[in-house]
This record gives structure tokens, C-alpha cells and sequence, in this order.
């Protein structure tokens, strides 16, 4: 019989749970939507109490990802537009003039599949995997602070009923941080051009993609042609995508470091116990301003350190590398520097999207050192060519470090040397499966395709034929 009262709290504890939900408390539901950092709107609302009611049948361990999917195509599709014909040929268009373009300036691995062009709806839904992989680790944090805190604060009467109450806390605390990451992604989805526009590989299989509904907002307002803005945002996208295809270890290295960063982050129980205790369901605003602050988040480890260290500088580098090569293979756009500027500063400046990613997830998803490690790849270029240069993605053992991006010329002059080669075994391996995937003629480097109109050499800015004067200024420039 010494169950039974607690057997009894539990069916209260879970009955409560039940009418809050239900919307029969006097609880505001709309107060937790504000304090979780979520719209507050009716409809929002509404979508996160029946988040939360499945997340209580939930009998499973870990997070729904689906809640955080579910709630970033809500946004996704809000403002969604139908993609043009035109807009669709001329993006078409404009992504194979890019491929033919990257063929002349560099010898990476070209794509295996065409281009996509997605909605806004379809680049979350493609991307939200990656998303879901890299903030898992936070979301389980988050519920396990919430079940200690729990079980904390119970009394020792009731200490029998807390290994249910702790599976609902902790299912509806991994519910409400999918609601917050679903809202991250689906506004990600209204902002990005392009698969690889936030820096790391979003996309399965190095797969390339533009969101053209995106790109011609990115063009507004800009005294820059359409035509040149697809370009140029094409041969981006491209050269993305191509490297982390070239350099298969490059994007397991990458969401390895995100997520050996992630496991390390920890929730303060004391501040969250702090302000559990002291919680006004009317005033909402101090946990609100905690989740939203990151104020819950104790500060880095040692290990989160050099984990950030390692991913900031690989994130330099490919950011780097990616605008060397842009540049190089746009020498025949007039408004080359005017696009690669807006760039610029819209990377720097970044969105809401990726300041609420930062404090969700704790990291932020811009380089800090793209500008000197761009400089590097520019003077290894002019030094030793393309072909020597982008030998370096080859293997992790030879890929510059942050040292090398801090003394361009000493990179520089140990490769005008003769650097060692990397152990024999993982080249050939690399080889192996290079040609396994690309088929028994490869070699593992795209030979340089010249465009009839192209220049004679990667580094030769003379244009092109003169376009005709009644050319369709929609059309991509002749090549």
C-alpha cells in the first residue's frame, strides 16, 4: 500500500499537465510560448500545446524530430512563391555557364548530380537532418537538466512517482527545444541562396542547390543585373558543393567537431533551479531573457575550446578557398565585386536566424578569420597555380592550418620546397574510393575545360565577345 499516494500524485501531476495543455488552467499557454522564446500569436500557440500533448504519449527516449521539421515548413511556406519558367531556365542556365566557368580555375571533383532548385519548404525538409544531428546533443542536455532539477525539487514523498514525471518532463523539454529549432530553420529558410550558404554541409551527398525565391531577394534593391547576381551566387554554390566532394574526410571532419562542441555544452541546474523557483506564469520575461541570452549555458570547457578552434579555422578555410575561386572564375562579370561585397557584408553581419542558432546551439556559424584565410589562398595561388593548390584538400595531413593561415608566406615557401607527402596507405585509399565512386577512368581531379570565349589562362581578365545591344538583360552573359 506504500505506493498508492504516489501513484495518486503522479495521476495529478500528469492531469495537470493534461488541462494545461487542454487549455483548462489558469495558466496562460501563450506565457510559456513567450518564455520558450516562440511566437505567442493564436496560432502559434495552438501548434505548440499540441506539440506538447503528443510529446506527453511519447514513450520513447530522445527528441521528436519531426515536432522541429513540422514547425519550420509552417514558416517556410508562409510567404512561399512558384518558381517562374524564366526564372527556372535562366537559374539553369546560369548554374552550367558556373560549372563550365569552376572547370577553367580549378582541379577539384566535379559534381556527380545536376543542381537542384528548391522552396523554401524543401530546403529545410533537406537540411533538417544535419540541423537535428548537430543540436541533439544541446536537446538531451536540456531534458536532463530539467529531470534533475525535477527530481531535485520534489519532496521525498514523492520521490516514487518522479521516474514518470521525469520521462514527461523530459519529453515535453525536448519537444519545446524542436519548437525553438524548427522556428531557427524555418527562418534560415527565408533567408539562404543556396545548400551551402551558412558554411557547413548542409546537404546530402555534396549535393548543389540554389533557392531561387531567396536569390531574387537577395538581388533587390541591388544596381546590379539579374543575370550576374545568379552567376555569380551559382559558381559559389558550385564550389562549395564541389569541394566537399573532392575532399571526402572534409565534411565528417567538420560535423565531427560541431558535435564533439555540442556534447560538451552543459545546462546550469543552479541557475535553472534559481529560476524555476522564482517563475512568474504572468511575467515570463526573466526566463525568457535566460533561454534566449544563453545565460543557462555554463562557460566553454577546455575541450569545447579546442573543438571551436579546430571548426572556426576549417570553416575559414573553406570560406576562404570558395571566394579565391569565385573571384577567379567570375573575372567576366562587370559587377563581379559589387555581388562578392553584399556577400561580404551579409555574411558579417548575419541574421535572427543564425543569432538565435548561436545562442540555441551555443555556436556561431560564421568564420572568424574568412578575410586572412582567403588572403592565404591567394598567395598560394599566385605562387604555385591552382592545381598545386587545391592538391592541399587532398588530405587532412597536408590542408593548411591556422598557423599557415597566420604566415601565408611560410606555407608558400615550404610548398615551393617540396612539402613531405602524406602516408602512402591513406593516399592510395583516398584514391580507391575516389575511383570507385567516379568510375575507373578517374583520376581524382577535373581536367580544365577552356569556354571557346574564355580566357587563355585562370588568371586573364580580358571579357569575352561583345554581347550584342538588344541582348535580353535577363539572359546570362554569352560564353
Amino acid at each position: 500500500m506504500t505506493d498508492e499516494p504516489d501513484k495518486n500524485s503522479e495521476d495529478e501531476f500528469t492531469e495537470m499537465l493534461r488541462q494545461f495543455l487542454s487549455g483548462n488552467s489558469e495558466l496562460d499557454p501563450s506565457k510559456l510560448a513567450s518564455a520558450a522564446g516562440l511566437p505567442s500569436d493564436p496560432a502559434a500557440v495552438a501548434a505548440l500545446m499540441q506539440q506538447l500533448q503528443n510529446a506527453m504519449q511519447n514513450t520513447g527516449d530522445g527528441v521528436d524530430w519531426k515536432v522541429a521539421l513540422d514547425a519550420a515548413q509552417q514558416i517556410a511556406v508562409k510567404d512561399a512563391v512558384t518558381i517562374a519558367p524564366a526564372q527556372r531556365s535562366a537559374l539553369e542556365q546560369a548554374l552550367h555557364v558556373a560549372a563550365l566557368w569552376l572547370d577553367e580555375v580549378t582541379y577539384v571533383t566535379e559534381l556527380a548530380a545536376t543542381p537542384s532548385l528548391l522552396t523554401r519548404k524543401e530546403w529545410a525538409t533537406a537540411t533538417m537532418p544535419v540541423w537535428a544531428e548537430v543540436a541533439e546533443p544541446v536537446a538531451l542536455s536540456i531534458a536532463d537538466a530539467l529531470t534533475r532539477v525535477l527530481k531535485d525539487q520534489a519532496p521525498e514523498e514523492l520521490s516514487g512517482m518522479m521516474a514518470s514525471a521525469s520521462q514527461l518532463m523530459r519529453n515535453i523539454g525536448g519537444a519545446l527545444f524542436a519548437m525553438q529549432l524548427g522556428q531557427v530553420v524555418g527562418q534560415l529558410s527565408t533567408e539562404v541562396v543556396s545548400g551551402g550558404d551558412v558554411g557547413i554541409p548542409l546537404m546530402a551527398d555534396q549535393q548543389a542547390a540554389l533557392v531561387p525565391q531567396n536569390i531574387a531577394a537577395f538581388g533587390e534593391g541591388l544596381d546590379i543585373p539579374t543575370d550576374q547576381v545568379q552567376l555569380y551566387l551559382s559558381v559559389r554554390e558550385i564550389a562549395h558543393a564541389r569541394l566537399f566532394r573532392h575532399a571526402k574526410w572534409l565534411r565528417l571532419h567538420m560535423i565531427t567537431s560541431i558535435t564533439e562542441f555540442a556534447r560538451g555544452i552543459s545546462i546550469d541546474t543552479d541557475r535553472l533551479e534559481d529560476l524555476a523557483s522564482s517563475f512568474d506564469p504572468s511575467n515570463p520575461e526573466e526566463l525568457r531573457q535566460a533561454m534566449v541570452s544563453g545565460a543557462l549555458i555554463p562557460p566553454k570547457s577546455e575541450t569545447q575550446l579546442q573543438a571551436l578552434a579546430r571548426l572556426e579555422t576549417t570553416l575559414a578555410l573553406v570560406e576562404g578557398w570558395v571566394d579565391v575561386v569565385t573571384a577567379a572564375a567570375t573575372v567576366r562579370l562587370p559587377k563581379r565585386d559589387a555581388v562578392a561585397e553584399t556577400v561580404r557584408r551579409r555574411r558579417a553581419t548575419g541574421g535572427p536566424a543564425e543569432s538565435a542558432f548561436s545562442t540555441l546551439v551555443g555556436l556561431e556559424l560564421r568564420p572568424r578569420r574568412l578575410r586572412e584565410a582567403a588572403v592565404m589562398w591567394q598567395a598560394v595561388t599566385d605562387a604555385v597555380g591552382a592545381e598545386a593548390r587545391d592538391a592541399l584538400w587532398s588530405h587532412p595531413d597536408v590542408v593548411p592550418t591556422s598557423e599557415d593561415i597566420d604566415n601565408p608566406q611560410g606555407l608558400v615557401a615550404r610548398l615551393l620546397a617540396g612539402a613531405p607527402e602524406p602516408d602512402e596507405m591513406d593516399l592510395a585509399l583516398e584514391d580507391f574510393f575516389r575511383a570507385e565512386e567516379s568510375g575507373p577512368d578517374a583520376s581524382g581531379q577535373a581536367e580544365p575545360v577552356q569556354a571557346e570565349s574564355g580566357p587563355a589562362e585562370p588568371g586573364q581578365t580580358e571579357p569575352g565577345p561583345a554581347e550584342p545591344a538588344d541582348r535580353d538583360p535577363e539572359a546570362p552573359p554569352v560564353v
